[in-house]
């Protein structure tokens, strides 16, 4: 959101079409009301808030930080939950889940060095905050789903003024496979 010069953005690996799309109507259909905003991803850097005249070294940072990482498989798994601390329940990384931990702490560094509330945990939400039943739905869903692809990139999203994140710039993966 720009407000005085000031954008918050997130870092996410999409989850490809068709199967982002099936997950982000699965996730509409528990109520969760975030389902909507953004489109079904693994968060690298949740959101940030950046000053508008360090949007330029960011994403030069973004760009050095993907350059320097090679494609790699991720295995989403079976549903899990982070209740009772937080009213989620989120697909598992089977694999990959290194792979995106190490690429978040080093988008994490430099100009978006920041500590978290919780420690990284890649995972893609299926429901959040929304009642008991239906995250009980979402998790007996999804006890035995499994879907692979290939991470090959990841996107500055940045949220706009109607809670919507839009992604701003795609960041290709440079390395060798």
């Amino acid at each position: 959101m720009l407000v005085d010069d000031v954008r918050t953005i997130g870092v996410a690996i999409a989850i490809p079409d068709p199967w982002g799309s099936d997950l982000q109507e699965r996730r509409a259909t528990y109520g969760d009301r975030q389902a909507w905003t953004i489109p079904t991803h693994v968060t690298l850097l949740p959101p940030t808030q950046v000053r508008k005249d360090q949007m330029r070294s960011v994403d030069a940072h973004l760009a050095a930080v993907a350059d320097a990482q090679v494609r790699f498989g991720i295995e989403l798994g079976a549903a899990d939950t982070f209740r009772p601390v937080t009213p989620t329940v989120f697909l598992r990384l089977a694999r990959g889940a290194d792979e995106c931990a190490l690429v978040a702490d080093l988008v994490r560094s430099g100009p978006l060095r920041r500590r978290l509330v919780f420690p990284y945990h890649p995972h893609v939400t299926l429901a959040f905050d929304v009642a008991d039943e239906q995250l009980d739905r979402a998790f007996s869903e999804h006890a035995n789903f499994r879907l692979d692809f290939t991470a090959s990139e990841f996107s500055r999203y940045e949220l706009a003024e109607e809670g919507i994140w839009l992604p701003e710039r795609n960041f290709p993966f440079g390395g060798e496979d």
